[in-house]
């Protein structure tokens, strides 16, 4: 327990367990989205019970994102995102198609409340990477459905996407949003706004109900490591034993074994977590996982 607390406070805002109990300050997240979309909000509601932690379905993880509505009723997903997480199985990156799961979350919650389709409300969903997803410096990249025949002509769904990229060079963002974006990659406060998101940070460490949920937290993620581990034990040793009838049974064991880390390890960098999470996990080296990530 006293470990688990001690790497809460060790967090700093890109982590998207802290992210989300800060967007969860209606202060901070109404002023985010008014300096993003240059518009001022009369007021948010969060569509979620605030200390709610969802798993993935498909078992990719734990989802972190803040749900919202404003009092014109547009919806916003919001979400951190440390690293790029890419699909094992066919190599191409899982973010562009999370988009899609975010998406069908808020239209499906919409439509269960008795919505007709044609009253969905405007959405936006809002990744901030701490990498440059497109690859072209822009701070911000925001995608609307356009015909590719005429790119003058605009799909009138009124769903956006935007992925900020905290590292970008190219475009123009508001100085607070810049300075969000120098506090996340750098922890450096430089503005009035990430000196209240700093002192917000504090108050949510010393928060008894936030540290309960951290907690929580960090069972769900060791009760996934773990799941990972039997798995690819049984994967691992299942193979090594198969080769051991051939081999010999020490050389199949001690195969077995290496194959079982290797299995939790691919299981493991599906699920998002961390080189060194991994590493300390599997007893890997962080450049034996790196190279596992790197297959």
């Amino acid at each position: 327990m006293q470990k688990q607390i001690s790497n809460l406070d060790k967090l700093t805002l890109s982590n998207d367990f802290l992210f989300k109990h800060v967007m969860l300050r209606k202060r901070i997240c109404k002023h985010i989205l008014e300096e993003l979309l240059h518009t001022e909000i009369a007021d948010i509601t969060y569509l979620e019970a605030e200390q709610t932690i969802d798993v993935y379905p498909d078992s990719h993880g734990i989802r972190l994102d803040v749900r919202i509505a404003d009092t014109a009723n547009t919806h916003y997903n919001l979400e951190m995102q440390v690293k790029n997480p890419v699909n094992r199985a066919t190599g191409k990156f899982l973010l562009p198609k999370r988009t899609r799961y975010y998406q069908a979350m808020l239209d499906t919650d919409m439509l269960q409340k008795g919505q007709d389709y044609d009253e969905l409300s405007p959405t936006y969903i809002i990744f901030f990477c701490l990498f440059d997803f497109f690859q072209d410096s822009q701070r911000i990249y925001t995608f609307k459905k356009r015909c590719l025949e005429n790119m003058n002509i605009e799909l009138a769904d009124e769903a956006v996407i935007m992925f900020l990229n905290t590292l970008g060079t190219k475009g123009d963002v508001s100085p607070d949003i810049q300075s969000l974006f120098d506090y996340i990659n750098s922890n450096i406060i430089n503005s009035n706004f990430t000196r209240e998101v700093a002192d917000t940070i504090v108050e949510i460490k010393n928060d008894k109900k936030v540290r309960d949920a951290y907690m929580t937290y960090e069972m769900r993620m060791k009760d996934m490591r773990d799941e990972a581990h039997a798995e690819g034990k049984a994967e691992g040793l299942a193979e090594g034993k198969a080769e051991g009838l051939a081999e010999g049974k020490a050389k199949g064991l001690a195969e077995g074994k290496a194959k079982e880390k290797t299995a939790t390890a691919k299981r493991l960098l599906s699920m998002g977590l961390s080189v060194e999470d991994i590493a300390k996990a599997t007893s890997l080296s962080v450049e034996q996982v790196e190279a596992i990530n790197a297959e």
